[in-house]
């Protein structure tokens, strides 16, 4: 075999397409094709998972299922013989291909639509009833929030993810995994684990272990009537530093910047005048304090260390927490952030006061200025929200 041959077998480099064996040695029945981790590509292939997983989606003979990433249709086929309708979404044609045929010939052929693309690049899902997924670990926000973003999301979702992503889904407050992404999902649905897989069960294994988790997006009166990019950008201020108390994570110079570029938008939009006398003396003395002493509070703020469970591995969560928003939901959040890294021209002038007092006058009104967002709620962030808006404060 020449040697660039070799090199590139060695590496697995080139088209993650290619075939094994394409020169002239024999493939199996088994493995025809090379799987891609990079592309997330790991088989399930233990029957009895593959039946959990359609069996907690609980399916009705009317139902029409979309699955994303169906590969060689294990669970496909399960769902295909208890739904009306089964619509495959994969990325690699090869898979693509070995589904379908996997059911050539058979009744359920008719059942089965594939469409051949990337689901998060599409326009909108499918319409269906239920979703179901062996889930490639890169897409695993951008699907949940695409599902939830959805004017009619499915009745239920049965997904499987890396088990820290799947912990993190359904981690409460107080969890060390607590983090933006546990807010934001539960607040659009409910979320429930459903069980453990480890990666003996996949071809070819993982590195690390899956879990199974079960999302019921909330629908009709039940579905909050708030903009997401509003309460994912309280939120993103709020878990920036989790481990930090709220009233140091708002007195931050950014998100100060930020908020006073946003109050005068408002105010333009609403036809309401900037006066600056709507502040007290005392309003304005007690910001521009806040304002003197906002770095060194920041600095003091590290009070009951120990019991923070703040280790790196926290903070590189933490760090990571943008990976959890896909692109249709970040491109405002990434827009107010460009926006609120630009300095304001005068820092300390009466409206930057007035903005900095209304920020810490709902702080305070509400009894949350001292706690930080890993010991906070929905209902917390909700109350926080509300005060904010009623003082004409925004985040997106």
């Amino acid at each position: 075999m020449p040697k660039a041959a070799k090199a590139s077998k060695k590496s697995g480099g080139g088209n993650p397409y290619d075939r094994k064996g394409g020169g002239g040695g024999k493939a199996t029945n088994t493995n025809i094709f090379k799987f891609d981790k990079d592309f997330g590509q790991h088989i399930l292939k233990n029957p009895g998972i593959s039946d959990a997983i359609v069996d907690k989606a609980f399916l009705k003979p009317t139902d029409v299922v979309v699955e994303v990433g169906p590969g060689t249709g294990n669970i496909t086929v399960r769902a295909l013989e208890k739904a009306k309708k089964v619509i495959a979404i994969e990325l690699d044609p090869r898979m693509g291909a070995e589904v379908t045929k996997r059911v050539q010939g058979t009744p359920l052929a008719k059942k089965l639509e594939v469409i051949l693309g990337d689901v998060i690049k599409m326009p909108e899902m499918p319409p269906c009833d239920a979703l179901i997924s062996n889930t490639p670990y890169q897409i695993s926000s951008p699907l949940i929030f695409k599902m939830l973003a959805m004017p009619n999301p499915p009745r239920v979702a049965v997904l499987m993810f890396q088990r820290e992503f799947a912990k993190r889904l359904v981690a409460r407050p107080g969890d060390a995994l607590y983090s933006r992404l546990s807010v934001n999902v539960n607040f659009w649905a409910t979320c429930k684990h459903i069980m453990k897989v480890g990666k003996q069960n996949f071809k070819p294994p993982p590195k690390v272990e899956s879990d199974v988790v079960r999302i019921e997006p909330l629908v009709g009166s039940a579905r909050p009537n708030i903009a997401f990019e509003e309460f994912d950008g309280l939120l993103r201020i709020a878990f920036n530093r989790k481990n930090k108390t709220l009233y140091a994570g708002f007195n931050q110079k950014e998100v100060l910047n930020m908020c006073e570029r946003n109050y005068k938008v408002y105010c333009t939009l609403n036809n309401i005048p900037i006066d600056e006398s709507l502040a007290s003396a005392a309003d304005l003395a007690a910001a521009g304090a806040t304002n003197d002493a906002m770095d060194v509070e920041m600095d003091d703020d590290n009070e009951d260390n120990d019991n923070e469970e703040h280790n790196d591995d926290d903070e590189a969560m933490e760090e990571d927490e943008d990976e959890d928003m896909p692109v249709f939901f970040k491109e405002q959040n990434d827009a107010n952030a460009k926006d609120a890294k630009t300095p304001s021209k005068n820092p300390k002038s009466k409206v930057a006061l007035i903005v900095r007092a209304k920020l810490n006058k709902v702080l305070t009104s509400t009894g949350l200025a001292d706690k930080r967002a890993r010991q906070c709620d929905q209902n917390d962030f909700l109350k926080l929200l509300l005060a904010f808006h009623e003082e004409g404060i925004h985040f997106s």
